[in-house]
């Protein structure tokens, strides 16, 4: 048997109509050499097929016998091939690997063609691309090396801008297997409501926050005093109010699939809120939520008394609760994403491995490492390599329904 000598490759192509036994006879007739298999790729689209070998051998009138054999074989099978002899430069592009996913809805042709130009400007190589979701976005994902993700982050957020897409950028290593810890906002994230409003409609007093809310968005408040100010006016609201208004939360498309799939990978999922405790807890035990850190509204006597009890849930303590809840499941913080849209999630979108801005104001979007603009949270999921064909083969394993899936 040969030496593997990688000075001495043949890669080989073949591609034509995809049937069962291509690949068996392929390799069938490469056994009648002496040669190895360095390399082997194969996928099928839409029912064609493209098989791509890399093979080594000692000396050049092994491999060109090979090549022989595999133009035969083309022909025996009515395939179109390719040869090519050469070295197996793979190992120096493997240096530097990374992951970037694109997706639209549509997906337009032009920002693949302006991704693809900047990660070859930069010197980077596309090795791969598959389809990761057909719903409810377009989802692409590009394996590539020869660049790094520093130069590639902040171009491609701009290329996806322009073409009213999103993509994310992200290193190719074993951490993308390991354990994520994932942390979201609440209010406009993982819920399509903002609770202080609901309570506020409940107490009669929409005007009044409203206005507090608007002095806090000018910068004449900070939060823990828009907070506290805002709470005052609930005052006397009977505890009841707090059921109503859980029953009236929407929850963001996708968010029962996004905690549901996370939790079937044995992720852990916590929320933290400037919100209230009382709504958003039973909600996210529901849900599988592992934790919770929000604010807790005093109630004496079966009423709202107006006070905001124990730490305020702000700006910092949203990111103080991303490391506390790091360190408690062990997981290394370059293993989290953190997800929010506002400026109180800014801390906590820069301080974790990847942060996402969900549908965001502009600070936030600056400020993460990726946007998402779809309203959709399960598109997250995308971001981690799950498939959309994944998921649903799950759902359905659970007595889930296609229809049922797509709409929770």
């Amino acid at each position: 048997m040969c030496r593997v000598d990688q000075h001495r490759t043949l890669l080989v192509t073949l591609a034509g109509r995809d049937r069962p036994g291509v690949t068996r006879r392929l390799f069938a007739a490469l056994s009648e050499h002496d040669v190895v298999v360095l390399d082997v790729e194969q996928i099928v689209v839409r029912g064609r097929l493209v098989l791509a070998v890399l093979i080594g051998g000692d000396a050049p009138e092994q491999l060109a016998e090979a090549q022989a054999t595999v133009v035969s074989v083309a022909a025996e099978l009515d395939m179109d091939v390719g040869t090519r002899f050469g070295a197996d430069e793979d190992s120096e592009r493997r240096r530097n690997r990374v992951h970037v996913t694109l997706m639209g809805a549509p997906l337009v042709p032009a920002a693949i063609e302006e991704s693809a130009a900047v990660m070859a400007q930069r010197g980077g190589n596309i090795d791969r691309i598959r389809r990761i979701a057909s719903y409810p976005v377009t989802a692409l994902e590009f394996q590539g090396s020869g660049v790094s993700v520093e130069d590639l982050r902040r171009p491609l957020l701009e290329v996806a801008a322009r073409h009213g897409a999103n993509v994310a950028v992200q290193d190719a290593g074993l951490d993308r297997r390991g354990q994520y810890l994932v942390v979201m906002d609440v209010d406009s994230t993982f819920i399509q409501d903002e609770v202080i409003d609901l309570l506020a409609d409940e107490a009669g007093v929409m005007s009044q926050v409203a206005e507090i809310t608007h002095r806090a968005m000018a910068g004449e408040l900070d939060f823990e005093e828009s907070l506290r100010e805002r709470a005052a006016l609930l005052a006397g609201l009977p505890v009841e109010a707090l059921d109503r208004v859980r029953e009236r939360i929407v929850l963001t498309r996708g968010a029962r699939t996004f905690c549901r799939t996370l939790n079937r990978l044995g992720y852990r999922i916590a929320l933290v809120s400037g919100g209230f405790t009382d709504i958003i807890g039973p909600i996210a035990a529901d849900l599988g939520v592992a934790d919770v850190r929000a604010n807790t509204l005093e109630v004496v006597d079966g009423v709202l008394t107006g006070r905001v009890v124990g730490p305020v849930i702000d700006r910092l303590g949203k990111r103080t609760a991303l490391e506390a809840f790091a360190r408690q499941y062990a997981i290394p913080v370059r293993r989290t994403i953190a997800i929010g849209d506002g400026a109180n999630d800014i801390d906590m979108l820069e301080a974790a491995g990847l942060g996402i801005a969900f549908n965001a104001k502009p600070a936030a979007q600056a400020a993460a490492d990726t946007a998402l603009n779809v309203p959709y949270l399960d598109s997250v999921l995308f971001l981690m390599g799950i498939t959309r064909e994944e998921i649903e083969s799950a759902d359905l394993r659970d007595g889930i329904s296609l229809e049922e899936s797509r709409k929770s």
